[in-house]
């Protein structure tokens, strides 16, 4: 036997938790009944399924006990689920195998309430075991094996694992606790954490303990100590018991047990269907997204059941994945228990299961939308998700379409909708306009939009990284089309009376045009005289069917880099001082210069950096100079 040492984020986490938590500490007995539920899944699914294990007698079970006496003060957590080797405690409980560690770490922020629940969100859980035993021992054997093993910690000075001796397979773990924990060696303080977190675990919870009688002393009776066994929690498929027959606290009380966070859900959302597909879903809304939300690693919020017997939690083909966040179960009659998850994902049942599935999630979504207030606090955490559903589900883009909330030149700091931009434009409006960038204040005045100021028109700041990407997609709203005016023909629908007098100023300084385009050769595609500019000299815009400066950014940082430069279009105002004098200087050196400067400008403008910013230093201190 060997002593190792912890990964040194698990020496980390330990201490935090220890330190931070105390104050809710009994959060670990609802992890590790948890843990054991999972076991329990998992083996039940194996004796359904797997040849080998068919034809063992399985009556799945959770089993607490505890002592308390002066000698020994300790509680006993028992299952007979799938129960671990080696190599699994050591990975599980020696080392955090997860890149969401350290995140978990830079995330713990003193307060109890919200660092707890963190810890079941980042599958730290048994670690909280420490915040009430000075040791803990976790004997486990594997089922198809013939040994058990035991892994032992005082979770300071790192863990031992040797060979054990357990009947059955299962996993058994051993707090030996402290001062703190001492409240936890208890009857009536387990029964009420237990029906508290995990009434509605889908698996017996018995609770052992020894009842006193007290005899009569006048009559010389003595006491009697009696061994007892009582079930503790309802244990039942909570989502197939009648919605008549359950209260807000139930469904409440459910969502902790499955989503380890103490919050209560923002919107409960339990169907029961029969007819020609038999199936029951139970569906969450948390309150704050997910911490793992826009990890491409995420873990699946849902839980699929067939028969009310465990299959999967680890499959993204059962929630499209901008509804990440969601949280619940699936329960099937129409599925084989056997089905693999290669079958699954073509399974027409489960696809349409699915279908129906997401639909009643939009229309909830919808319901809460009537109120504006608790409407924004949801959009504050899923907005983005919700609009990675506008190019991922072509179905439902309609509904999705109505969910998506914004701000405009107009509304202030006040999010609306398309519903509300299309109420308020003048009847002969027939565009919805809208810019995209990174930064609400840059974007409200940015150049481009000086000419929609000047005819009042409204325009949508759509400043999340994704915009670009989403409304590109997104043609049209109702009857009405929606156009970038980060794009070179996005005043094409706008009427102007100047029309004549803008083609006679463009053929008039064609030559100076020439110049510029001959200076700025390998930075844009082309000048043109610009009917959108009244107060600055100049700006940079797409092409039509090109991708913004800040798409491009973005698909850089996806690692999808262009081979060759998509250059912008530059537009200038001939109205503007700057650029009438620089009409009439023509050439020199300092012609050049603040044509390059004019540019370097417009990518400020844009929120990115010059090409060259020395150079563009360099430029602008010469031009100081002569002009000073």
């Amino acid at each position: 036997m060997s002593k190792q040492q912890f990964q040194t984020e698990v020496n980390q986490l330990l201490h935090l938790i220890i330190h931070s938590l105390y104050s809710n500490k009994e959060i670990f007995l609802r992890e590790l009944i948890s843990n054991a539920s999972d076991a329990l899944d998992k083996y039940k699914f194996m004796t359904l399924t797997d040849s080998k294990f068919s034809n063992s007698e399985f009556s799945p079970r959770v089993d607490i006990s505890f002592k308390n006496t002066d000698k020994d003060l300790s509680m006993t957590i028992s299952d007979n689920g799938i129960g671990m080797d080696k190599k699994d405690l050591n990975n599980n409980l020696g080392t955090i195998a997860r890149s969401g560690t350290k995140n978990f770490l830079s995330k713990i922020s003193g307060d109890a309430k919200k660092d707890s629940n963190l810890i079941g969100q980042f599958g730290v859980g048994f670690y909280s075991s420490f915040m009430v035993a000075d040791k803990v021992d976790v004997i486990s054997k594997k089922a198809g094996n013939k040994k058990a093993c035991l892994w032992s910690s005082d979770g300071k000075t790192g863990y031992t694992i040797e060979d054990a001796e357990r009947d059955s397979n299962g996993t058994t773990v051993i707090l030996y606790l402290n001062e703190e924990g001492k409240e936890f060696a208890s009857r009536w303080q387990l029964e009420n954490v237990i029906k508290k977190y995990s009434d509605h675990i889908s698996f017996p919870i018995f609770l052992h303990y020894d009842e006193t009688t007290y005899g009569d002393k006048e009559k010389g009776e003595e006491d009697k100590v009696e061994s007892k066994v009582t079930q503790i929690n309802a244990a039942s498929a909570f989502w197939k018991r009648s919605k008549s027959s359950l209260k807000d606290k139930d469904y409440n009380e459910f969502y902790k047990s499955i989503s380890n966070d103490n919050d209560s859900p923002l919107l409960c959302i339990h169907t029961q269907a029969e007819g020609t597909l038999d199936y029951s879903t139970l569906f969450y809304i948390p309150k704050k997204a997910p911490f793992d939300m826009y990890n491409a690693e995420y873990q699946s919020g849902i839980k699929l059941y067939i028969k009310r017997v465990f299959i999967t939690d680890d499959d993204k083909e059962l929630m499209p994945t901008y509804l990440r966040f969601v949280r619940g179960v699936i329960d099937s009659e129409d599925l084989p228990l056997n089905v693999s998850r290669e079958i699954l994902q073509q399974n027409r049942v489960l696809s349409k299961i699915k279908s129906n599935s997401v639909k009643k999630i939009l229309d909830e979504f919808v319901k809460l939308s009537k109120n504006k207030d608790k409407y924004n606090e949801f959009y504050a955490e899923f907005g983005k998700p919700i609009k990675e559903g506008l190019y991922q589900d072509f179905e439902n883009k309609d509904t999705l379409i109505e969910l998506v909330r914004f701000k405009t030149t107009k509304s202030e700091d006040q999010l609306v909708s398309f519903k509300d931009y299309v109420k308020n434009m003048s009847k002969d409006q027939k565009t919805i306009y809208y810019i995209t960038g990174s930064d609400k204040k840059t974007l409200k005045y940015s150049p481009l939009l000086e000419v929609y100021r000047k005819n009042g028109i409204e325009v949508c700041l759509f400043e999340d990284e994704i915009d670009d990407i989403v409304f590109t997609g997104v043609r049209e709203y109702k009857d009405f089309k929606l156009k970038s005016v980060n794009h070179s023909d996005a005043t094409d629908t706008l009427s102007s009376n100047d029309k004549e007098d803008d083609a006679k100023i463009s053929k008039s300084i064609e030559s100076f045009i020439k110049s510029m385009k001959k200076v700025l050769s390998e930075e844009v595609k082309d000048i043109k005289v610009s009917n959108r500019l009244t107060d600055s000299p100049c700006c940079m815009v797409a092409d039509q069917n090109d991708p913004t400066a800040q798409m491009q950014q973005m698909m850089e940082a996806m690692g999808q880099k262009s081979n060759e430069k998509i250059k912008p279009i530059m537009e200038i105002n001939p109205k503007h001082k700057i650029i009438k004098k620089l009409i009439k200087l023509g050439k020199g050196k300092v012609f050049t210069d603040s044509i390059r400067l004019l540019y370097d400008q417009t990518l400020i403008i844009e929120g990115l950096k010059p090409d060259n910013p020395l150079d563009f230093a360099k430029r602008l201190n010469e031009v100081l100079n002569k002009s000073l």
